[in-house]
């Protein structure tokens, strides 16, 4: 099972950055599916980002494509989430997750595809 841990987080204006970290344990094959979704208020949960254990494609959803980037440092055993050009519609809380099987990697990600799941990160971007 893979447990993941966030921090940081905090606000930041619009137009500004943020990096969000998530440690990742237990994930032993390159097989494994490493996101990114948020929730905002009242909204349902949507995936932003997503990435392969082991490299390569990258997927981001159509809202943040260009804005936030994903990464993952394996000597550090830990998933980042880059953050840039925030708007207050960013305003979320932001989870890492994890999933065996590298078909759940693609641009649309579905909540229930993922077993691993971080505590939450909370973004507040103000304008």
């Amino acid at each position: 099972q893979v447990q993941l841990v966030q921090s940081g987080g905090g606000a930041v204006h619009a137009g500004g950055s943020r990096r969000v970290p998530c440690a990742a344990y237990g994930y032993t094959s390159s097989s494994f599916c490493m996101g990114w979704f948020r929730q905002a208020p009242g909204k349902e949960r949507e995936g932003v980002a997503a990435m392969s254990a082991g490299g390569g494609r990258t997927y981001y959803s159509d809202s943040v494509k260009g804005r936030f980037t994903i990464s993952l440092d394996n000597a550090k055993n830990t998933l980042y989430l880059q953050l840039n050009s925030l708007k207050p519609e960013d305003t979320a809380m932001y989870y890492c997750a994890a999933t065996f099987g590298l078909g759940y990697c693609q641009t649309r990600l579905s909540p229930p595809n993922f077993r691993s799941w971080g505590q939450g990160t909370q973004v507040p971007v103000s304008s």
